[in-house]
Order: C-alpha cells, then structure tokens, then sequence
C-alpha cells in the first residue's frame, strides 16, 4: 500500500526545482535513506545512510497526448513494481514533461518508510520548505530507546497483554463451504455519502471518536455475517499520542489486539464496549513485532483454528481527529440518510494471490463520502457475504444514528459452525443505561 501519487506543477517549475526538493526530502528525512541488509545475520537490518545518489526520472509525454495520461501511467508503475529495498531507496519520484515543459510530479513512497501521518507532515514540511531542526524521536533514536531499559518493560508490558488475550480466544473453525476456484484473496468496495454523517451523530452523542464508532459498527457486521462472538480485531495503531512521535517522518503505525463481545448490547452499548477494549489496544501497541510473531506462532501450533488476521484500518485524515464530538452541526435526519443511502455503490475490485490478512477492513475519505475497502480469504468468507457485510456496516450506522438503543443484533450464543445468512436490521428496545464517560 505505497502511498502518494501524481499532482500538477505549479507553472514555471523546472526540473532542477523537482531534483532540488527530492534531494532536500532524502537529506532531511532519514526514513527515505534507510535500506535494509541482509548480509548481518539471520534477521534483516535497516541502515540509514549517511550520503548517496537518487535518482530522478523525466518521462516526456507525446505531444499530442494528456499529460496527465502520462503521469497516471507513471504513479501506478511506482505503485505496483515491487521496491528493491536493498537496492533502492524507499522514495520514487518523477517529472513529467510535455513540450518540454514540466507538468507533472510523480512521487510514490514505501509504506515501510512512513506512514500517512508521518506523510502528511512530510508534505507540510516540504511545501513551507522547512528548514529547521527535525522535532521528535527520529528512527536511530528511537532504536537506541526501544534497547533501553524503559523501552524494554513497554515491550514486556505489550508481551504480556498479548500473551494474556491470545490465552483467552476461542478458535474458529474455517466454513465448511468450498471456496471458489481463482485466486484466493477477493475486494469489494462499497461508496457511501450516508457513512460520514452518520458515524459523526453517533460520535456526538456518545463522545466515541469516528474510528471507535466505525470499528463497532464493524464488529457487530462481521458477528451478524458469521455468527461468531466475541469478535476478534486488529485496529491499525498509530502510536502518535506516544512522546516525541508526533510528527516524526517514519513508520509508526503497527497492529493492536482487542476481542469485542458484543452480545445482547445496543449499538450505543456496543460503542462503549469497543471504547474500553480498544484501550489495551492502543496502550499496548507499540511492541517488538518478531517478538509478537514468534507469540503467535507458538499459540497457534498449540490451539489450531486460532485466527487473529481480522485488521480494521481507519485511513481517513480525519481518523485521528476527536474534533466530532464537540461539533454543534445538526444530526442528519431519517429522510437525509435514506436519501444519501440511494448513492451507496458496490464494486468488485482486485482477486489476487499475494499474502494478505484474511479479513481487512480500510477505510478511506472520498470527495462525496467514505470508501470501504474489504478484503477477505474467500476460503473464510464466501463472496456472497461481501456486500451484505459491507451494506449492513452502513445500515448499523443508519439506524445508530437515529436510535442508539437499537439492538445489534449479536446472540449471545452465536454457534462457531457454518455462518448463516446476515440477519434482519435490529430491532429497537430502550437500554437500560446510556453510556457515559472518557473518550
């Protein structure tokens, strides 16, 4: 998941303007100078370099071609050819010419260099042309503390958070359907203008931030399509609330490890239960990922059927943001969400055979409202499941919005068997409390 992309340049841009911010970018950043090794053991090591060459590449567009063609065709080759991580540096950056005339840029980064919110501070920092000394704890300094005795009991306090919630998962059996023929790993897509203002009520009321609402809502989906509870995820941690991390250029983001029981609960309820068990998520989310690797592994050989490759991904650049709570705008009303629902899309996209998590959840910003992006091992989840699980995240956030003591619609005793049909919307009941409290 490379991130970056094509953009115009601004007129009168030359190429030496393009050479000279990429050459400020590698100096000032040591995440796009780091390569890997593999020639000091049996592990790879990252090496940050201290001088080098990188390289531009000019690619002239016909004359009586769109640019704009060209520059397309140039980011989605950054995108798909596979980086060279010995050999190359993790940044590929390009201009397009027409006429003569630079038009374009292209610049595609390596996800394992950065991740988005260490891009966007990037992208600031480069477009101010900063030129004052880097804040935070830069990826040296943070290896000399992840050694240090401090670094070690966060590891060990991780380790054994981990250690307990892996213990305490039951194991699901895979379906006892066969899977279709072709490749294994499907995406769907599904484009909703109802998502944002509907997770942004429920956010208000419950003072939840979007993402905790998403996840919830994902939750009760996924155990309404399959029949299992409690529902074990991995939400995408940042891990920029921790000191000197805020706006350091690197790749912080790792996964957490909550389970969400969400059996008999309102959906208000349900927002409160993923509240509190993301917690450990988030606190414990910063670990040595061998050392979990080597965890889970070593679990999964005992208790086989242990499956914890369920990843929830909040991309939006709102994701982090708590401002929706505080927001005075009104709630949507029951006719705006019906209407918006009647632009809801749903796409098949890539089939593939590349290794991927067996059930992932992304979830982007659109111009006109929120993408999710799923994709599943379909010898997991059949395909027929896909836009009924996406189509009911939105319903949840419909009917969430207007009643928050709405049932989920998750048993109590869900069996562990072959998953039945999604169920019909929730019924409403009136809680017994409202959750209140934290964030």
């Amino acid at each position: 998941m490379p991130l970056g992309g094509a953009r115009p340049l601004a007129p009168g841009t030359t190429v030496q303007d393009v050479a000279d911010e990429l050459r400020h970018l590698v100096t000032r950043y040591p995440s796009m100078r780091t390569r890997l090794r593999f020639d000091a053991g049996p592990e790879p090591r990252q090496e940050v370099a201290g001088a080098g060459e990188v390289f531009l590449e000019v690619h002239d567009a016909p004359d009586g071609a769109d640019p704009a063609a060209t520059a397309a065709a140039v980011a989605a080759h950054h995108r798909h050819a596979p980086f060279d991580l010995a050999a190359h540096w993790p940044v590929r950056m390009s201009v397009v010419r027409h006429r003569g005339t630079p038009t374009h840029l292209v610049a595609v980064i390596c996800h394992l260099a950065t991740d988005a919110a260490g891009a966007r501070t990037m992208l600031r920092e480069v477009a101010a042309k900063e030129r004052s000394p880097l804040r935070g704890l830069q990826p040296l300094e943070q290896a000399r503390w992840q050694r240090s005795p401090a670094g070690r009991l966060q590891d060990d306090r991780a380790h054994r958070h981990h250690e307990r919630l892996l213990a305490a998962i039951v194991p699901r059996p895979l379906p006892a359907a066969p899977p279709p023929p072709g490749p294994r790993y499907w995406t769907a897509e599904l484009r909703s203008r109802a998502l944002r203002p509907a997770v942004r009520a429920v956010a208000r009321r419950t003072g939840a931030t979007p993402t905790t609402v998403l996840l919830a809502l994902y939750a009760a989906a996924l155990a309404r399509a399959t029949a299992v509870n409690p529902v074990v995820v991995r939400p995408m941690v940042g891990n920029r609330f921790r000191p000197g991390l805020a706006d350091v250029v690197c790749m912080l983001s790792q996964l957490g490890l909550c389970t969400l029981d969400l059996a008999g609960a309102t959906l208000d309820e349900a927002v409160d239960r993923t509240r509190r068990a993301t917690l450990g998520a988030y606190k414990y989310g910063y670990y040595d990922p061998r050392r979990f690797a080597a965890l889970l592994d070593r679990a999964t050989r005992e208790r086989p059927g242990l499956d914890v490759s369920c990843v929830f991904n909040d991309r939006r650049d709102e994701a982090p943001d708590t401002a929706d709570a505080a927001d005075d705008t009104p709630a949507p009303t029951a006719e705006q969400l019906r209407a918006a629902r009647t632009g809801t899309a749903f796409r098949w996209a890539e089939r593939t055979d590349r290794p991927s998590e067996r059930l992932f959840l992304n979830v982007e910003d659109e111009p006109e409202g929120v993408l999710l992006s799923f994709t599943a091992d379909v010898r997991l989840l059949p395909p027929d499941r896909f836009e009924p699980l996406l189509r009911d995240v939105e319903g949840l956030a419909v009917t969430a919005a207007l009643d928050g003591t709405a049932a989920t619609g998750v048993s109590p005793a869900a069996p562990t068997g072959v998953s039945p049909a999604v169920p019909a919307p929730p019924t409403t009941r009136r809680s017994p409390r409202r959750p209140t409290g934290p964030r």
